[in-house]
């Protein structure tokens, strides 16, 4: 029986997938910190954050009650490094040919979704909180209604940024 990301997406010309589904072996448990609030779905998502503020529509990140003692600190023109889990990207392809590149390549050089574990990651600017309702608006995300929010952290430029010297 075919696994659902076989079905759902077909693999271009050079892709590969793993004989295996990484989702049944797991190492470690992840928990949901919240959600994402976004007007996006599944057939109009941007590919990625520069898409999506080139829209000029934002999103925001509903904070569950029990870790939203973590938000003290966070202020408007924060930027943050928000971290989700794209739950309807397939898992098991390990090479993909995106449209934009004339070759496949492996999953690890590119920002596909479709990957391992489909976390993903964006530097977003924190247009305004509140914290005691757990909410943080946010300029914008490249990600469906509803995605769970794995994690937030500050983005420290000069921690942050590769050294442009080495």
């Amino acid at each position: 029986m075919p696994r659902p990301s076989e079905t759902r997406f077909a693999p271009r010309t050079g892709e590969s997938r793993l004989d295996f589904d990484p989702a049944a072996r797991p190492d470690a448990g992840v928990v949901f910190i919240g959600r994402i609030r976004s007007p996006w779905g599944i057939d109009d998502c941007p590919k990625n954050l520069r898409a999506a503020r080139e829209t000029g529509q934002g999103a925001r990140f509903e904070i569950d009650a029990a870790y939203r003692a973590g938000l003290e600190g966070i202020a408007p023109g924060d930027r943050l490094v928000a971290l989700y889990w794209m739950a309807e990207a397939p898992r098991d392809l390990i090479r993909q040919k995106p449209r934009h590149r004339d070759r496949a390549t492996g999953v690890f050089a590119l920002r596909s979704p479709a990957r391992p574990n489909p976390v993903a990651l964006g530097v977003v600017r924190c247009v305004s909180i509140d914290a005691a309702r757990g909410v943080i608006e946010v300029d914008a995300i490249d990600a469906f209604d509803g995605t769970p929010l794995i994690d937030i952290k500050p983005f420290v430029e000069a921690v942050d940024t590769p050294d442009s010297a080495g």
